[in-house]
């Protein structure tokens, strides 16, 4: 552990500017808060804030966030509160400190509560100060470190997943490449001990068997670089345990085929000299198709700069090469941290698109799930780059759509989002993104944002908009149906009602405002005899839980309505226009719309509300499902396609049931306008020769 006057020391060496009371303010401040508390490993708790400072002299950062460092545990581990921390080190101080703290007292149902928690303060503190994300990320890794301290496994695995999944990720969009591969490896170790174990005894082997094998290569690189005129510095190492295995279970292959474990750094004087490297290199040993980047022309989001090649060395060994400048190394091994003090001086608040994207997410997640999700997803490693037209670059993960591109762009350009173009062709809005691709989003202000999105959008970002969307059209659609239950529900009441029976009803149910009421009257989450109650006493006879209600007078209109919103269409009958509908409803669940002679309503009725519904007035069209058995001969099914053309059916879903030497069987998932248009298109397929039989599902 560090002494104090360590500490002092190693902070004044970068910057002797630097708050010497402050610094030992905050060491005493911290012993004697900490005083006799103990670490998993038997050390005394006060060793962990202080390692934590000394990673972070490391990063050359300032005397408040070296202070934060050394406080960050007072208020959650401690009886301090932040206004002693406020008093005795400054507001700035005091802030960093809360934003570094987790939320230890939340009372939060499942873990993953907790962690959402205590993930969304910390976001909202990273995104007034990057330092807070600084200090943090430093905690995590001295944690890491003496994780195999803790003898509870089920902990153990639990924290490292959660600096696989956050923590790993976040020390990577800031450019931290060395806090991110030891966080993995350490995590690594935990999450799947086994294969770490494997793999470390095989690199150990490896190294007996080649001995001072990346030593005479880097030798050979530099040797060739310096006969060129160029001056630089080459080191190499092989790749992480982790990144090994990633790229075995990636590719599917074994350690003995996994070729490229070698990686060498070659650090120039500048940008000119970087290229001229990789000319040098690439002249000398043959590069590997498709495993060159340049991250200097298009660099990473997180600002990282590099050119990235695999070459084929010495006829049958494959080795990365990094070429970069001194500037861009500094980035690559610092990142964010190098700017901490990126409020000082007038200059930009630095703060990263993907910061933004984060805040976004955090106001828009419905639960504990979401946020985690999305957050994980905001912080995906692998990136593609898409262009608009106007040559802007985006970064996406892997297996982007253009839905996620135009959410990238702006969150109300993805709203609109009607099509796409992709390097000048139309293309489906799930047609994944390819590396250098130029996309054009296509939009109408009369566009929202559509459910179906969520099968293929990606990202985090892109997720969370549609995801909100939805929940607020469904809130809306569910409180216009339950307007409607409620004006049919008021139409059986023994007399009209006033005017003041709605706000009375409401002060006797306990509920908020007429929106709640209506939402939780479509979701049943009071029964109708409740309601008749309140607005009418005594309507029911007095006995709310075991009245039964006089039949309904007239069926409720469902136009107007989303299907898959306000209600869904059972998949057992299928309903379409035209059907004589009933909808079930059960307590906080959407309306189950079934055709009135649908067989599962004798067995799934039982436990709900039965409410007549009906279709009314003209709307979107519906969706028919079609068992059709055509004959096993030329022409067949372009026969059952010309019908559906001819009659102006759209086929939303085709597929391929059954197939012997004479009949070949088709379910078909049909758009049409209503139950008329249906029978017509049944009627035409079953006086055609080649079907032998046309049935609705």
């Amino acid at each position: 552990m560090l002494r104090q006057y360590e500490l002092v020391d190693r902070v004044l060496s970068y910057d002797p500017d630097a708050d010497e009371a402050l610094l030992n303010r905050a060491y005493v401040f911290s012993m004697q808060r900490h005083g006799t508390q103990k670490r998993a490993s038997g050390d005394p708790y006060f060793s962990h804030p202080i390692e934590v400072a000394g990673i972070l002299t490391d990063l050359k950062l300032d005397d408040e966030t070296i202070a934060t460092a050394i406080l960050h545990d007072t208020i959650e581990d401690t009886l301090t509160t932040r206004e002693e921390i406020e008093k005795i080190f400054g507001d700035n101080v005091s802030r960093l400190v809360d934003g570094v703290t987790k939320l230890s007292k939340i009372e939060a149902q499942t873990e993953s509560q907790r962690a959402a928690e205590n993930l969304r303060k910390f976001l909202l503190a990273m995104s007034d100060d990057i330092r807070v994300l600084l200090v943090k990320l430093a905690d995590r890794l001295h944690n890491m470190r003496t994780l195999h301290f803790i003898k509870n496994e089920e902990k153990r695995r639990r924290i490292a997943k959660e600096t696989m999944d956050i923590y790993a990720p976040l020390a990577e969009r800031i450019g931290m490449y060395e806090f991110m591969r030891e966080m993995q490896t350490l995590a690594f170790q935990h999450l799947e001990p086994e294969a770490y174990a494997s793999i470390t005894k095989r690199l150990e082997q490896l190294q007996g068997d080649g001995g001072d094998r990346i030593a005479k290569i880097g030798s050979g690189l530099k040797l060739l670089l310096s006969r060129a005129g160029l001056e630089v510095e080459v080191s190499g190492r092989e790749k992480h345990p982790y990144s090994i295995w990633r790229k075995m279970a990636e590719r599917h292959i074994s350690f003995e085929q996994l070729s490229d474990i070698m990686a060498f750094r070659v650090i120039t004087e500048d940008t000119d000299a970087c290229y001229r490297a990789l000319g040098i290199i690439h002249q000398r040993w043959p590069m590997v198709p498709g495993r060159f980047k340049d991250f200097i022309s298009t660099p990473k989001r997180n600002g990282y700069k590099s050119l990235h090649t695999t070459i084929i060395h010495a006829g049958d060994t494959r080795i990365e090469v990094q070429i970069r400048s001194k500037a861009m190394h500094a980035q690559a091994e610092f990142g964010l941290a190098a700017h901490w003090a990126y409020k000082q001086k007038g200059q930009s608040d630095g703060q990263a698109g993907w910061i933004r994207d984060l805040l976004e997410i955090l106001e828009t997640a419905d639960n504990a799930e979401e946020l985690l999700e999305h957050t994980r997803m905001a912080m995906y490693q692998d990136r593609i780059f898409a262009f608009t037209p106007k040559g802007e670059l985006y970064q996406l993960p892997k297996g982007a759509t253009p839905v996620d591109f135009a959410y990238a762009v702006h969150t109300d350009l993805g709203d609109q989002t009607v099509g796409a173009k992709v390097n000048g062709r139309v293309v489906p809005l799930r047609t994944q993104l390819q590396n250098g691709d130029q996309v054009q989003i296509l939009k109408s202000k009369g566009q929202e944002p559509q459910p179906g999105w969520l099968n293929y959008a990606v990202t985090g970002k892109a997720r969370a908009a549609i995801r909100r969307y939805v929940r607020q059209k469904e809130r809306e659609e569910t409180i216009a149906l339950g307007r409607k239950i409620y004006d049919e529900i008021a139409l059986r009441l023994p007399a009209q009602l006033g005017t003041e029976a709605l706000g009375n009803a409401l002060k006797r149910l306990r509920i908020a405002d007429e929106a709640t009421l209506m939402e939780s009257i479509a979701r049943q989450r009071i029964s109708d005899t409740e309601l008749m109650e309140a607005l009418m006493p005594g309507s029911t006879g007095g006995d709310v839980a075991g009245a039964h209600a006089p039949a309904q007078r007239e069926a409720i209109s469902i136009k107007g309505l989303t299907p898959g919103v306000a209600f869904n269409l059972a998949e057992c009958c299928h309903p379409v226009r035209g059907d004589r509908i009933v909808g079930l409803r059960r307590p906080n669940e959407g309306i189950e719309v079934h055709t009135i002679d649908c067989e599962t309503l004798s067995d799934g009725g039982a436990d709900a509300d039965w409410i007549d519904l009906a279709w009314g007035g003209k709307a979107d069209s519906s969706t028919a499902r079609l068992n059709i058995v055509v004959k096993n001969e030329p022409g067949a099914l372009a026969v059952m396609a010309g019908i559906f053309g001819t009659h102006k059916a759209n086929i939303l879903n085709l597929r391929l049931e059954n197939r012997d030497s004479s009949f070949h069987s088709f379910m078909v998932d049909l758009e049409v306008k209503d139950v008329h248009h249906l029978m017509r298109i049944l009627a035409a397929l079953r006086a055609a020769d080649a079907v032998s039989r046309a049935e609705r599902v």
